[in-house]
C-alpha cells in the first residue's frame, strides 16, 4: 500500500470517534461555561463601580442625607481652640466622619455639627432608585453614604452649605452566582466612590 492510500485510508477511518468526543465533550462544556461565568463576573463587577460612581455623583449635587448638613452655620464654633468668624475657611478636623444608611445617620469619629443627626429619608430613597437604575439587585440595605470633612467650604455661608465634605457611596454585600460552581456565591470587594460635595441641593442630578 503506498503513502498516499494509507493516508486516505488513515483519514477515513471513525472508528473511536464518538468515544473521543464523549471524552472532550465534558472539557469542552467547562470551558464555555468558564468563559461565560467569566463574562458575567466581568458585567456585574463593572456595572458596580459605575453605580458607585453614579451614586457619588448623584449625591453631591441634591439634597444631602444628614439634614443637618444643609443648615448648620460653623460661624462662632471653635474648631481647634480657634473660633470661626463669618467667611473663615473651615478646617478638616471641623467635621468628622458621618456614615448614613437606609435607617440613620451616625457619627463614626470626630466632631459632627453638634451631634444631633437626622436623615432625610426621601434623599435616600431618591439616591438609591438613581442607583438601582444601574444595578437592580443593589437592596437600600446595600448602600452606605459617608460625609468626611475636606478642608473646604465657608463659615457663614450665604449661599448654601458652609461645608463642602467628601462624599463617599459605598455598595457592600453584593454577591456573584456562578453557573461554574452550580448556583454557589462569590463575594464581591466593596464597591466605593468618593467625590467632594458641590451644591448639595435639589433632587435631580445635572
Amino acid at each position: 500500500m503506498s503513502g498516499a492510500a494509507f493516508l486516505a485510508r488513515f483519514c477515513r477511518d471513525q472508528r473511536g470517534s464518538a468515544a473521543e468526543f464523549a471524552l472532550v465533550l465534558p472539557l469542552i462544556v467547562l470551558f464555555l461555561v468558564g468563559i461565560i461565568d467569566a463574562g458575567r463576573y466581568a458585567y456585574d463587577f463593572n456595572r458596580g463601580e459605575k453605580a458607585s460612581q453614579v451614586g457619588a455623583r448623584f449625591a453631591v449635587v441634591t439634597d444631602p442625607l444628614v439634614q443637618e448638613l444643609a443648615t448648620y452655620s460653623f460661624s462662632g464654633q471653635t474648631v481647634g481652640g480657634v473660633q470661626l468668624g463669618q467667611g473663615d475657611r473651615i478646617p478638616v478636623d471641623a467635621l468628622g466622619t458621618i456614615s448614613c444608611t437606609s435607617t440613620e445617620c451616625q457619627c463614626v469619629s470626630g466632631t459632627c455639627l453638634g451631634g444631633n443627626l437626622s436623615i432625610d429619608a426621601t434623599a435616600f430613597a431618591t439616591l438609591a432608585d438613581r442607583i438601582q437604575d444601574f444595578w437592580p439587585e443593589v437592596a437600600d440595605e446595600d448602600i452606605t453614604v459617608e460625609y468626611t470633612g475636606s478642608g473646604l467650604g465657608f463659615a457663614g455661608n450665604p449661599n448654601g452649605m458652609d461645608v463642602s465634605p467628601f462624599v463617599t457611596v459605598r455598595l457592600t454585600n453584593m454577591e456573584f452566582t456562578s453557573i461554574l460552581l452550580f448556583g454557589s456565591t462569590v463575594d464581591f470587594p466593596g464597591f466605593d466612590y468618593t467625590l467632594t460635595m458641590e451644591d448639595g441641593a435639589g433632587t435631580v442630578s445635572n
